[in-house]
Parts: structure tokens; sequence; C-alpha cells
């Protein structure tokens, strides 16, 4: 048995007609278009941060563009060109021998004047205290190097002849 369609004769769904090219670029012109216009609005930038802030203290409006804000030159100028640093090569001091390190020491005029300052009875503060003791100890340094003893050179030589008597026998 068959079954009747309640629904009128007329009114039959027709069958679903394919859509032509022409219509399916129509359409997806028309949804590029849509998609397209969906962000922000031009400029929005510049003018989108005028959002009341409180409590702040600033008396001038933050500007809410990102990045640096330093005028760049547009055009032609003249450009100051940098050299590039040059190292300068470290100059080493000759080396000097013992003997005139020792000398140079001996005869160093600021030196000596510290050491009076010291005989005097001055002190000294501690930076100039310092580096008296420095030199006094390079000067002990170059002489142990150089085999000079502390005794008094005219000392030696008093005791040298007395033992050159002594061997000779002479007194």
């Amino acid at each position: 048995m068959k079954q009747q369609n309640s629904a009128v004769p007329g009114s039959k769904p027709s069958k679903a007609r394919r859509k032509t090219r022409e219509e399916l670029d129509r359409e997806a012109r028309d949804r590029k278009r849509d998609k397209k216009h969906s962000g922000h609005a031009a400029g929005s930038r510049a003018t989108g941060g005028t959002q009341a802030k409180s409590g702040t203290g600033s008396s001038q409006a933050k500007d809410p563009r990102i990045g640096s804000k330093k005028p760049v030159a547009l055009g032609v100028t003249e450009v100051q060109v940098k050299k590039p640093k040059q190292h300068k090569p470290k100059v080493e001091k000759p080396m000097l021998t013992p003997q005139a390190e020792l000398d140079l020491l001996e005869n160093d005029e600021r030196l000596d004047a510290l050491l009076e300052r010291l005989e005097e009875g001055e002190t000294l503060n501690a930076e100039e205290q310092a580096w008296v003791n420095a030199k006094l100890d390079r000067i002990d340094a170059l002489m142990e190097e150089l085999g000079i003893s502390y005794e008094d050179d005219e000392d030696e030589e008093e005791k040298g002849d007395d033992l050159m008597r002594l061997l000779k026998g002479t007194d």
C-alpha cells in the first residue's frame, strides 16, 4: 500500500538546483569582503587610548603608540661618521736592570721627602704610608737580588781590613 502525502501537492520540495559558477564567485567575494572588514578601525592606536586613568598623577597623557619617540632626520644631511676607536697597544716599560731600578728608587725625591717626614716624627696618611712601604719592600728585594747587605759599606771595609790584618799577622 501506498501512503499518501499529507502535504499539498503543489508545495512539494522541489529539487535543489545547483548554483552557477558566477553565483559561487559572487558569494565568495562577499565572504572575503566581510572578513576583510572584521578588524579594528583605521587609526585605532592613535585614537583608542583615551580611557580615563585614575590616580597616576601624571599631568601629561601617555602616548599609546609603541616605539621610540626620538625624531628621525628625513632627507640628506651631513652625517658625522664616527671613526672606530683604535686600541692603543700597551707600551711595555723597558725592563730595567735591578741595579738601574735600585738607583732610581734611591734617588726618588718623593720617597726621600716622606722618609724625612717619618724621621722627624710626623705621621703619614694611609696612602702615603702604603706607598712608602711598597717602595721600601722593593728596595729590599732588589738589594737581596744584587747581594747587597743592609750594613754600611764602611763597616764592611773595616771588617775586611781587620780580617786582612789577622790573616797577615800584623797588628
